[in-house]
Parts: C-alpha cells; structure tokens; sequence
C-alpha cells in the first residue's frame, strides 16, 4: 500500500431491450432543469436532450444492438471484490504525479450485460494527497467508443461521478466492470456517457483513490480528488494502451461528490497540470461549501450522506478524531459506514438529526475542530482557467436541494471576479416540475443538458 495519512487511522434483441429498459429506469430518476429562454437572443446557454437520437444516438443503438450478457462466470466473477489489478506496486518516490503504473485491457459490463463497440482499461497511476506533494496510487476507468476515430484524435472528458462511497471497490473501474451494480453513481451516469459516447468523446474517471483498498477513501477532499482527476487524465492521454495522447482537447465534468473534485481540478489545473489541454469544465449540483451542506442536509433525507462526508473527509484530516467525538451509536454507524457503498448504506439515516450521533450533542456544523477542514475545503479559492459552466437548482425549492442555491451563484461570482468566463445555468428542481416533465427534471439533475455546451467549446 502507499504511505499517505489515510493508513494512519485506528484500526441483441432480448439483450437491447434489457439494458434498454435499465437506461430508461435510470433516465426517469433523475433530475434538474433548464433555465428558460430569453425572448429573443441570445439563445440559453443549455437545453434538455432528445431522447430519441440525441440520447439514443447511432452509437447507443449499434452499443445495444451488438453487445451480449455476459456469461455467469463473468457477471459472478465481476461481482467478487478480488481483482489482482489493485495490488500496488511499491513506490521509489522518483515517479512524477500522473505516472501511469499498469493498465489492464477490460470488458464494460453494466446490470450484465456488455455494450459493443466500447474499449475500455482499468488503469493505476501515481497522484497527490491533499498537500500536492505526498505521492499516492489512485486507480480509474478509460472507455474510449469505437467508431472509426482514432484515439489519438479524440477529444477527451475527465469525468467524476457522483461518488460518494467510502467504502472499497464501490468506485467507477467497478461499477463499469459489473461490480457494484445498484451504485446511484452509475445509474446517474448512463445518459451522460451516452451523450459522450455518441459525439465520439473518450471518458476517463477515477476512483479517487485505489478502489481496492480497504481503508476509508478520502473522496470528499477537494483537494486529493481534484489532484486524482487531473492525474488521471495524464496517466490516460500519455501514449500508453489507451491510444490517447497528452495533447488531447480535455473537458472536465464532474457531479454532486465528483463535482467537488471536478471544481477543485479546474482551480488547481494551471498550477498544477498546465500541459493538460482543458478547454472547458462542467459542475453539477456540488458541494461548494461544507459547512453550509452539513446545515442544509442535516436533518433531511441526505442525512446519511451528510454524515458520511465527514468520514471521506478524515482520511486526509486526520485531526478531526470523528471518533473521539461519537456517542456509541454514532460510532456503529460509522463503522458500518467506513466499509460501505454510498447505495443503500447511507439511505439508512435519513431525517435523523446528526447532533444526536455526537456525545457534545453538537451540530457536526459547529464543531470547532471541523472548522478548519470545512474552510479548506471551499470551492472558489482559486479562479479556474478553462471557461465554466455551473449549474445547481436555482431555489431550496425540493427535497433534491441539499446543496443552498446561493452557494452556486456565490461561486459564479468569486470565479467571474478572478477572470473566469461563467455560465450559470440553473435547473429548475420544484417537484411540480417532476411531475408535469419527469424527463426533463431528472435528465436535467445529472447535468445532461450541457453537453452540447461543452461540444461548442471544443468546436472554438
């Protein structure tokens, strides 16, 4: 294993129809919306997607038409967390960030069944811990469509899932390998990697961390994970199997957890991986600031999720001694959860007030000693240098409002006065947009309405 912080703790036919099916169950749960057009120009800046050929685009269908179920062995096996893949490699402390160690050819696998003409490789690489120098090993996902580009003229997404899971192998190079099948992350995913996939892109994630390993993963610090994005996508463009090369027009996208990593990748890119070609970046319904989540969420049917920040944020603040700070049944729960995938661990608290699960009784809001993490952890210290389009719900309108609507234009303005080109396209959230225009609201929720916007960026 790495030496970082974190290892410090205590202790055809049938087949379409099918994945088919899973899409459209997965498409009509989702949710935000569209800011609505101003009469005349200019146009807005994004707009909800078809669902017959923009969604189900030429490549989804010849995706569904040509794959197959997997065989039992393979869908059994993908389920069994014992991939030697993840076995680390010892470091020399010579390799730069973004070093890639090893790559393994694999099968996208989602609910069984594999789609055709998608390459994919599970890859390990050498990032950062929070302070941008400590070297540890993250692992991730490459899928590349095939579709006569060559993966040297693609034009590639880093993108972060809305992965929240603390525990071990519940991250993307296994959701999308046949593991972790009923993980929300992936579920969330399919229409935008299906709007991906049909404009040809190449899509890297990562896990943010090595999915294997099985102390807590630190997904919830900004800092490590906007590190793993970025050295994920070094490790992925270099000129290895993948075929994909460093100068690779690159947009970063990132969701809910991802997207506190996707912010803080674009922040930090100039600094930090200057030669990656980053042309524009997508944040959707993020965490800007905590302390603000943790006031918002607490209490509501994000409770759970709520506490589990906290726990993915320990592994790289370990002074925060969560706890030392539990009463016995908040510190079962966290055991239960340091092990867990977010789906359904962390629906199993919700409502429940947080303060009850710490022996002072406090909000875990008002702790002094999370007060420090909290601050280092809010988005908009640093002006990103691609343009940016955020898009959150634009009120506290619906129980999918765990994030405060004026934290994301907050943020709008702080990246606007350092010189960023922002867009803000907030979705409509209201429950009686859910059900007058379930698609809308749910395809809108994951962010697939801006894509398009990140095509017309490519295209300048």
């Amino acid at each position: 294993m790495s030496t970082d912080p974190r290892h410090h703790r205590p202790s055809a036919g049938r087949a379409r129809s099918g994945l088919a099916a899973a899409a459209a169950v997965g498409l009509a749960i989702l949710s935000p919306g569209v800011g609505a057009a101003q009469a005349p120009p200019p146009p807005v800046p994004v707009d909800t997607p078809a669902l017959q050929g923009e969604v189900f685009n030429e490549f989804v269908e010849g995706a569904f038409e040509g794959g197959e179920f997997g065989t039992g062995d393979e869908i059994l096996g993908a389920l069994r967390p014992n991939d030697p893949f993840y076995a680390e490699p010892p470091l020399t402390g010579a390799e730069k960030p973004g070093t890639l160690l090893k790559t393994k050819r694999v099968d996208v696998m989602f609910t069984g069944f594999k789609p055709a003409n998608l390459e994919a490789y599970k890859i390990m690489y050498v990032t950062t811990g929070n302070d941008g120098v400590t070297p540890t090993i993250s692992t991730g996902i490459v899928m590349i469509p095939v579709d006569g580009v060559p993966a040297s003229e693609k034009k590639v997404i880093g993108y972060q899932e809305a992965n929240d899971s603390v525990g071990a192998y519940c991250h993307p190079s296994t959701q999308w390998t046949g593991g972790d099948p009923l993980d929300g992350a992936s579920w969330s995913a399919l229409g935008p990697l299906a709007l991906m996939f049909g404009k040809g892109y190449a899509v890297v994630i990562s896990d943010v961390g090595n999915d294997a390993d099985p102390d807590p993963h630190g997904v919830f610090a900004a800092k490590f994970a906007g590190h793993a994005q970025l050295d994920a996508l070094r490790a992925a463009t270099s000129g290895g199997a993948t075929g994909l090369v460093p100068q690779a027009p690159i947009a970063l996208f990132g969701i809910a957890g991802g997207g506190v990593g996707a912010a803080s990748a674009a922040e930090m890119q100039a600094g930090y991986a200057p030669e990656l070609n980053v042309k524009s970046t997508v944040l959707e319904g993020m965490v800007i600031d905590q302390r603000n989540f943790m006031r918002t969420a607490d209490g509501s049917v994000g409770s759970g999720f709520a506490f589990a920040t906290l726990l993915g944020l320990e592994p790289w603040y370990p002074e925060m001694r969560i706890d030392d700070k539990l009463n016995p049944v908040g510190r079962a729960l966290a055991d239960e959860y340091r092990g867990q995938c977010q789906m359904p661990a962390y629906f199993t608290a919700p409502f429940v007030p947080l303060r009850l699960l710490f022996s002072s009784g406090q909000s875990p809001a008002d702790i002094p000693e999370f007060q420090h993490v909290y601050d280092d952890n809010r988005l908009g210290g640093q002006a990103p240098r691609s343009k940016v389009l955020i898009s959150s719900c634009s009120k506290d309108d619906s129980p999918m409002s765990l994030v405060p609507a004026q934290d994301s234009r907050d943020l709008a303005a702080r990246y606007r006065a350092g010189g960023t080109d922002v867009t803000y396209a907030p979705s409509d959230c209201d429950l009686k947009r859910l059900f007058a225009d379930p698609y809308g609201w749910g395809t809108d929720l994951f962010g697939m309405q801006t894509i398009d916007w990140i095509d017309r960026n490519f295209a300048e």
